[in-house]
């Protein structure tokens, strides 16, 4: 018989991106229409393959949507899946459990939305059983296991589960529980939501994070897919990530050693570009690009960074399809100031030359910052107390680098 179907999770439909959008609305617009994109091209996957069904556990929302557009837009990709025949199983994750508008939504017959009391639904002539719980609430700190059932005999089991698991960076932690507790629950796949990142935790079961399918900001960086899985007749399992990002968030070094021009710049940022994009799984590319090296265009590409990023903005659109997300400086150790008064305040404004007190209050800066961000975001910043420094160092650094770049153009005018 067989059976195929495809696992995703953290769709995050029309996730909003405020910091994004403030930044760059253009930008902001781009990837909260990806979201969207993407889906469909989750869907695209399930009919160009004749797929037997798709699953997505948990988080298909973003919170308490308030555009009604997102529901109907849900609504019209799972009636492209009916005329195909294609079964959907929904789990609601942390996410989705805080949506009013979504719950009044009408879906076709062919999809499953399980409800937190948990459920099963038996496809003998697949020979699979499908299990899910949903969150009933936003906050579900307990293990969701014991809501399970044991698994069907004689049938493959997949289990649809939003969790946490032991805990993982930048993630708070919802129906926690163990790579053991889901070995010994005895079900063949695990079908996994919540955390971010992809990752394959064991094959015996399977226990599968498929990871969010469109990045949504720089700390979403990398490729993403959804898993393809193919259950064979003799029962075996294997798994396939299939791409599904429209944009690939990308962090690009462009090393402008030895320019001496604007132009010279501007061929180094576009050259850095062009070289990431070779390696893209998506179709765009949106680049945090840093600029390195020694030039002695550091202190005027400080100064003038509006210049600066219209100029790689410039370098994105030649090289096509490419947004640039923001511009970094990590130049080389060259001092913008040879001598004078200059010299020596930029040879004091070092983490090692300043007082104490300066970087323990960029540290509780850092620190407020932290904890004003939502979860999903805190992950950008560091929690361990070496790494908290060390970007504290970075911090002074930079902001250093900033201000001299800024008096050395004062002087030059």
């Amino acid at each position: 018989m067989g059976f195929r179907f495809l696992h995703t999770a953290d769709i995050h439909l029309d996730s909003p991106l405020k910091t994004l959008a403030l930044r760059d609305a253009e930008l902001g617009a781009h990837i909260r229409g990806a979201t969207r994109r993407a889906f469909a091209g989750i869907v695209d996957i399930c009919l160009e393959q004749q797929l037997d069904a798709l699953v997505i556990a948990g988080d298909l929302y973003d919170r308490d949507i308030h555009d009604m557009s997102t529901a109907l837009f849900f609504g019209r990709q799972m009636r492209r899946l009916a005329e195909a025949g294609i079964r959907v199983f929904i789990i609601r994750g942390n996410h989705d459990a805080e949506s009013v508008l979504s719950r009044e939504l009408s879906l076709p017959e062919n999809v499953l939305v399980f409800g937190a009391e948990g459920g099963t639904e038996r496809l003998q002539d697949a020979g699979v059983a499908i299990h899910g719980v949903s969150f009933a609430s936003a906050s579900v700190p307990e293990n969701l296991l014991n809501r399970y059932p044991a698994p069907v005999p004689g049938l493959i089991n997949i289990g649809l589960l939003h969790t946490s698991l032991t805990g993982a960076e930048g993630h708070d932690v919802y129906a926690p529980c163990t790579l053991a507790d889901l070995r010994g629950h005895g079900f063949d796949y695990w079908a996994l939501g919540h955390v971010h990142k992809r990752a394959v935790h064991a094959e015996a079961p399977w226990i599968v994070m498929p990871g969010i399918p469109q990045g949504r900001d720089i700390g979403e960086d990398g490729p993403k897919s959804a898993t393809l899985v193919t259950v064979g007749d003799d029962g075996a399992i294997s798994v396939e990530a299939v791409p599904t990002a429209v944009a690939q968030f990308e962090h690009v070094p462009a090393d402008l050693s030895g320019a001496e021009t604007m132009a010279d710049a501007a061929g180094a940022m576009e050259r850095a570009l062009a070289e990431a994009r070779k390696s893209l799984a998506a179709p765009c590319l949106i680049a945090r690009l840093t600029l390195t090296g020694d030039t002695p265009l550091a202190a005027r590409l400080r100064r003038d960074d509006d210049l600066t990023l219209n100029e790689a903005r410039q370098a994105a659109e030649s090289v096509g399809d490419t947004l640039i997300d923001r511009v970094k400086f990590a130049f080389g150790g060259a001092r913008q100031a040879e001598s004078g008064p200059l010299a020596e305040l930029e040879a004091l404004m070092t983490p090692d030359n300043l007082p104490p007190e300066v970087v323990d209050q960029t540290l509780a800066a850092v620190d407020t910052v932290r904890r004003a961000l939502p979860a999903e975001a805190r992950k950008s910043l560091p929690d361990d107390e070496d790494a908290r420094r060390a970007l504290a160092d970075q911090l002074i650094a930079e902001g250093g680098s900033d201000v001299i770049a800024r008096l050395h153009g004062a002087e030059e005018t």
